[in-house]
């Protein structure tokens, strides 16, 4: 018998390390979906002009909310591949069980979440010097507020988090019974459909306001941890249920 005791939080430690390692092409892949979005942004959120018989002014407003929205795309993708049988195989790398390497995939998504989020608020400057580069602009105004941005970079994080979440809980699924590849697209078409198809008081509706029309970012905060919480705990205890391999 070997004298070495293994703990579990070295296991783990050791899978996240890897997978670090291992999973560079998703970092690359979020560059290239960042970069994509800026494209996007170019043409702005929103404008507002007026000009006189001397002078013509046009104001153009820039922001991240595309390049957030592409990253929390890209966040549920990556999530639902880490849970493909692909990755699950390289756990066995290891001397694993299903608890170490959920926490280890768990750890890997927390910290792909920070960068993608840290990122996608960091990518409004790189839109800035472009737009002062190539589109002739003249004047460029950036809020200095520090508060501004430190609410902005959590909310980021915090929507990533979320998507990564999202997209484990539903890989999980779909590794269990094949057929949620097609009863989750579906019941999504479903209730836009049927949301489409009333003014207010469907479900989507409902979930909508519920995350993303939250004033308070402490309550915010909140309930994108407990529901990242939720998700990544039934993941878990759904994959007990799967076969060792």
């Amino acid at each position: 018998m070997s004298l070495s005791r293994i703990r579990l939080q070295d296991i783990v430690k050791k899978q996240y390390a890897y997978k670090l390692r291992a999973y560079i092409q998703v970092f690359m892949s979020l560059v290239f979906i960042q970069m994509l979005a800026i494209l996007f942004s170019f043409n702005g959120v929103g404008m507002m002009g007026t000009s006189s018989n001397t002078f013509d002014i046009n104001v153009h407003f820039y922001s991240a909310d595309i390049v957030v929205i592409f990253t929390m795309l890209w966040a549920l993708i990556t999530a639902i591949l880490i849970t493909t049988q692909t990755y699950r195989n390289d756990d066995f790398a290891f001397i694993t069980n299903r608890l170490s390497s959920n926490l280890s995939n768990m750890l890997f998504l927390l910290t792909a979440s920070m960068i993608g989020g840290f990122t996608a608020m960091l990518s409004s400057y790189v839109m800035r010097i472009l737009m002062y580069v190539f589109g002739g602009t003249e004047y460029l105004y950036t809020p200095t507020a520090a508060s501004e941005w430190l609410i902005g970079f959590i909310a980021s994080i915090l929507y990533v988090l979320l998507f990564t979440a999202l997209g484990y809980f539903f890989g999980t699924l779909v590794q269990i019974n094949k057929v949620f590849v097609v009863l989750l697209p579906a019941l999504f078409i479903g209730l836009l459909i049927v949301g489409a198809g009333t003014m207010n008081g469907t479900v989507l509706n409902n979930v909508f306001e519920f995350i993303f029309m939250e004033s308070s970012l402490a309550i915010f905060m909140v309930k994108i941890v407990i529901l990242a919480a939720l998700l990544f705990s039934g993941s878990a205890l759904m994959s007990n249920r799967m076969e060792v391999r």
